[in-house]
């Protein structure tokens, strides 16, 4: 082992079951990714230029936009060349910088949902001191703590992958630089790469679920117990249910099918990896675009008025 070089330069071969017919998958991807930059952006853009907006809950989702809009440009255009172009290769620290970062944007998926949670919870069950709790000086006490976790966990199990020998293949199965992916090219043990991978998905998006679940039912029998009318604020909490269950169902999907051995095709397990990152890109701005009535309301005033302008001046 002692005499075998390690692999410095590896291929990223996702979808290469495909064959000829793998080219045809830049449309697809191509048409999500300008969804999530038009959609976030557009989110963003009112958010920010609507002083209205500039509460808590409205600066977290904000946020969350922030999240899906930097996630796709990190992996989706070197993606979508290699589908035109065949440009697969990329050197072993270029990959460990696309995972860090892939990752550590990537769990703030779910931490920012725990953020949303607490807004929820001081909004509707403490509302006389929502505001003094809601305060900068007095939230960060919530915000640090996850964001160490997230640092610490990812950079962990980052370290542990790039001092593996990749003696075996330099082909990657896979659209970028999943941690799994990687690890599963070594050569040598890689029982603690299983282990603290496995554990950063129990610490961060299991343990936010759990935390983000617990929230929402205390916030739903305080509602139903006081009989107060809280239940317009319930119709947001609905909204971050919907974007948490159907964003932990993927991931765990992805996150597991390198893990449990069920038999899945590589393909299908590219396909729920990628998904994991880049369908809530698309899918989130569009939900609370749709279901927070402020934005909506704020989204339609904004799309008449370009059609106004638009019309004006072809006129």
């Amino acid at each position: 082992m002692d005499n075998v070089s390690s692999h410095k330069h590896f291929i990223l071969d996702g979808f290469s079951e495909l064959g000829a017919l793998r080219p045809v998958l830049f449309i697809p991807f191509c048409i999500m990714f300008i969804v999530s930059l038009s959609a976030n952006s557009l989110l963003l853009y009112i958010i920010i230029s609507q002083r209205s907006l500039h509460s808590p809950m409205y600066i977290l989702i904000a946020g969350m936009a922030c999240v899906d809009l930097s996630l796709p440009i990190l992996f989706v255009p070197n993606m979508l060349l290699s589908f035109l172009f065949d440009w697969r290769g990329i050197s072993l620290i270029g990959c460990l910088v696309q995972m860090h970062c892939i990752h550590f944007i990537g769990t703030f998926q779910s931490t920012l949902l725990v953020w949303m949670a607490l807004d929820r919870y001081f909004a509707i069950c403490t509302p006389l001191y929502y505001h003094e709790r809601m305060a900068l000086q007095r939230f960060l006490r919530f915000m640090i703590p996850p964001v160490i976790r997230n640092i610490l966990i990812i950079t962990t199990f980052v370290s542990l992958a790039g001092p593996l020998s990749f003696c075996a293949s330099n082909v990657i199965n896979h659209c970028f630089c999943e941690h799994m992916a990687l690890v599963e090219l070594a050569c040598g043990s890689t029982t603690i790469n299983n282990l603290v991978g496995l554990l950063a998905v129990f610490l961060i998006p299991v343990a936010d679920f759990i935390f983000i679940t617990a929230s929402y039912v205390v916030i739903f029998r305080s509602v139903l117990k006081s009989g107060r009318s809280g239940f317009k604020a319930l119709d947001t909490c609905i909204t971050h249910i919907v974007v948490i269950s159907i964003s932990l169902t993927v991931a765990l999907i992805a996150f597991l099918s390198y893990r449990i051995r069920v038999g899945l095709p590589a393909a299908i397990q590219v396909f729920f990896s990628t998904m994991y990152l880049l369908f809530p890109s698309c899918f989130n701005p569009i939900i609370y675009g749709v279901r927070t009535t402020e934005i909506r309301k704020h989204i339609l005033k904004t799309l008449t008025c370009c059609h106004f302008i638009h019309t004006v001046s072809h006129s």
